[in-house]
């Protein structure tokens, strides 16, 4: 697969791109089958809510085969090298389930945690997100400041000690301030992202985004693969390998089929 000259013009102008059709209803439902099973663990990978369930799991691909075969599927592999330029390691994967009245995830970048915890030197990397649900304007979809990747790392940034989440995963994430949010949005704008299952995200990681509380009853359920030029890697070790990577092998592309051969 490769991406055509409009995809790749929206990801340099705005920051990101959504593919549609990317994968077929039938490797959506094994990496949904997937996905709802690692979310069962009961290890501190996976973040609840506070009545238990559970709306997150990192490192994904580190406990499931059929993840793993998504990181190394064509569709993800060869569009990534194009953007990029170059060969990638995974630096984060993750499962993220909005429940109704779930979690909210405030503004952030993600190369906020991953450069000033992890070590990553550049900003050069690739959040990606593949859409097991239906995600509509509704359900609480991602929103995003467009050309906001044009300001590299926004300095403006703070941990929240008072967030609901702090111990389990805020403490590292280092959340926009107001001030600055009402200055790229009064320049960039806001837009919300949306597709249908199997459908696939390119977001440059330096995009500002967050998502709001899902009060409708429609589930939206994603799966990320977080990438990085092999030549970009983390320099510390503060956090366990499910947030950050200590492989940084190149990814190898598998066959078209390597979903498909879980069905």
């Amino acid at each position: 697969m490769k991406l055509a000259d409009a995809n790749v013009r929206d990801y340099r102008e705005q920051g990101w791109t959504v593919i549609d059709g990317v994968f077929s209803p039938d490797e959506v439902r094994v990496l949904e089958s997937a996905a709802l099973q690692v979310m069962e663990r009961p290890g501190p990978e996976v973040g609840r809510e506070a009545d238990g369930s559970p709306h997150v799991c990192w490192g994904m691909h580190l406990f499931d085969e059929r993840l793993g075969a998504l990181v190394r599927h064509p569709a993800i592999v060869h569009p990534t090298k194009q953007l990029l330029g170059t060969d990638f390691f995974v630096h984060q994967s993750r499962i993220n389930m909005k429940q109704t009245n779930g979690s909210i995830v405030a503004w952030h970048q993600d190369f906020g945690t991953y450069h000033r915890v992890d070590g990553v030197p550049d900003p050069r990397g690739i959040m990606i997100a593949v859409f097991l649900d239906d995600v509509t304007q509704v359900n609480a979809p991602l929103l995003a400041v467009p050309g906001s990747h044009r300001e590299g790392l926004v300095s403006t940034a703070q941990i929240d000690p008072n967030s609901a989440d702090f111990e389990a995963v805020s403490k590292y994430r280092y959340d926009i301030t107001d001030d600055t949010m009402r200055r790229l949005v009064d320049e960039y704008g806001l837009e919300t992202i949306t597709g249908s299952a199997g459908s696939v995200l390119f977001m440059d990681m330096t995009v500002v985004h967050g998502s709001s509380v899902n009060i409708s009853p429609l589930r939206r359920l994603l799966l990320y693969v977080n990438v990085c030029p092999t030549d970009n890697r983390g320099e510390t070790y503060e956090r366990p390998e499910y947030y950050a990577a200590r492989d940084f092998a190149a990814v190898e592309a598998g066959d078209d089929g390597c979903i498909l051969a879980f069905a």
